[in-house]
């Protein structure tokens, strides 16, 4: 019988060794900026910000115009939930239309 609860409480062990190293894993994960929501805009670094917009708009052209529009949307009141990319695509269409005009 001792053998069989020396094993048992090895065995819990284990398994919350390995909870604990899942949990710590999934928690470390860092989102992609690029599919995030505003409210992970405000939260990030401006190169974070700038590197995202170029990502999202494939261009070098008025990025900070880009990222100052985004940061002015992240601002709007219930706004943290809109995409990044949905946002990202809103302004870049308003700057094209801007500058073709």
């Amino acid at each position: 019988m001792n053998f069989i609860k020396k094993y048992f409480k090895i065995f819990i062990g284990i398994a919350v060794l390995i909870l604990a190293v899942v949990v710590f894993f999934f928690s470390q994960q860092s989102s992609d900026l690029e599919t995030g929501v505003l409210k992970d805009w405000r939260a990030a670094p401006m190169d974070r910000r700038v590197a995202s917009a170029q990502i999202l708009t494939g261009a070098d052209k008025n990025i900070d115009l880009l990222v100052a529009c985004i940061d002015k949307m992240a601002t709007l009141p219930d706004s943290g939930e809109m995409a990044i990319r949905d946002a990202a695509s809103v302004c870049y269409t308003g700057i094209q239309l801007k500058e073709s005009l």
